[in-house]
């Protein structure tokens, strides 16, 4: 009787252990957290096509994440989406003529906000503009322009 109690004891640590795993496992994969509360800084992107680029969203360079997506509005002077992005305090040698791209990964198809480094010797600080932006490329879009293309050349 004695092993027997034992080994349920055993045996619910074990589950435990995998309910805990399995949690955790299910935050990372959906973006919901991302298990560091480094501080960073904010910089904000005018795109004029943010496709399905949703909030939490990671801001990678050179496939490293350097943040996430914080914020993202509808600019009513320009009518573009003005997305804010909260870079990592310890990326803090970006330079000021960055380009901003929407980039699709994976076969689910989330999207994530590509950075590529300019030459620039200023750096970007909280509240900068990030003035080169390329919008998400849209697939019924570039499949319409194509059939035309197609069609006008018959």
């Amino acid at each position: 009787m004695r092993q027997s109690k034992s080994t349920e004891i055993t045996v619910g640590m074990f589950v435990a252990a995998g309910l805990v795993a399995l949690f955790v496992l299910a935050m990372k994969v959906s973006n919901f957290t991302d298990f560091t509360d480094e501080a960073g800084y904010q910089v904000v992107a005018e795109f004029e096509n943010i496709g399905g680029l949703k909030v939490r969203s990671p801001v990678t360079m050179a496939g490293v994440r350097v943040g996430r997506v914080a914020a993202i509005d509808l600019s009513p002077v320009t009518y573009n989406a003005h997305v804010t992005l909260n870079l990592y305090g310890s990326f803090d040698t970006i330079p000021t003529d960055t380009a901003a791209s929407i980039y699709t990964a994976g076969l689910l198809g989330e999207q994530y906000i590509g950075l590529e480094a300019g030459a620039e010797d200023e750096f970007l600080k909280d509240g900068d503009v990030i003035e080169l932006t390329q919008p998400a490329l849209v697939l019924e879009q570039i499949i319409g322009q194509f059939l035309f293309s197609k069609a006008e050349g018959e």
